[in-house]
């Protein structure tokens, strides 16, 4: 038996109610993360972008960092998937749900630092916490996938499902085209900040947070399960702190910043 083996013999004989219940703490645990984090950013600013310091360590290439912190979200649910249990790996309603993850850090790790500009370095610091948070939610969201969740026969076309992958698909359309218009503030030659414009940054200052926001509780929706709402919430709490962080940079950046443009939910906050 080769080196694959050992491991998805190794998830066959872990897999049961107690995993199931670690499961769960980790879920509880991730939702923990994500509140103290929103607590945190109150007070001090995430070192990444704009806010780049070496107060955090080494300072890292954008690319390589950005690709190498968010593959583990792309490779450790793929490699539980392959040694998830036969059931829930081969039904459809998990293969769809299990790649609509895989599909969103595909293009994260492998797509988005190909489009980065001259993307300010990353501390050391921060790079691991992101590296770890995507091991962590890697393993939540793929093995609950991949071995544990249960749907109806005709899920499908069960109204969550669909309600929930249509926000998923807009989510992740408004946060790619929100990327899309950041990267493209600035001509080449230019430098400084300018306001964004365009899109839904129309009508919040964190337009790509709201998308993803957006996205990931649609997924939530669509899976029905405790450990996609926990990263739905998780994901809410850390990017709206964060889209916070940047109104208030604008606000103070710029005199002629729209004052109707709310945080980061349309219309609300």
């Amino acid at each position: 038996m080769g080196v694959g083996g050992d491991v998805c013999g190794f998830w066959r004989r872990v897999s049961g109610p107690e995993e199931q219940r670690l499961l769960e703490l980790l879920s509880y645990g991730l939702v923990a993360l994500g509140a103290t984090s929103a607590l945190l950013l109150r007070f001090i600013p995430m070192p990444y972008g704009r806010y780049s310091s070496r107060r955090f360590g080494w300072l890292l290439p954008a690319r390589p960092a950005w690709a190498l912190q968010e593959l583990p979200s792309l490779l450790v649910p793929l490699g539980l998937a392959a040694c998830g249990g036969a059931a829930a790996a081969a039904a459809w309603p998990n293969l769809l749900l299990l790649g609509c993850f895989v599909v969103h850090y595909a293009h994260r790790a492998l797509i988005f630092p190909l489009l980065i500009r001259e993307g300010k370095p990353t501390p050391f610091f921060t790079f691991v916490l992101a590296l770890l948070f995507c091991v962590y939610n890697g393993y939540l969201q793929g093995r609950s996938l991949s071995n544990y969740a249960k749907y109806p026969s005709g899920w499908l076309k069960d109204p969550c499902f669909i309600t929930g992958f249509i926000g998923w698909l807009m989510g992740m359309a408004i946060n790619i085209h929100s990327d899309h218009i950041l990267r493209n503030l600035r001509k080449p030659g230019e430098t400084g900040y300018k306001i964004p414009r365009g899109g839904m940054f129309e009508y919040v200052s964190g337009a790509n947070f709201f998308g993803e926001i957006l996205e990931w509780f649609g997924f939530a929706l669509a899976c029905c399960t405790t450990e996609s709402l926990a990263f739905a919430l998780c994901t809410l709490f850390i990017l709206g702190s964060r889209a916070k962080q940047h109104h208030q940079w604008y606000l103070e950046k710029f005199e002629d910043y729209p004052k109707c443009r709310k945080i980061v939910i349309p219309f609300v906050y």
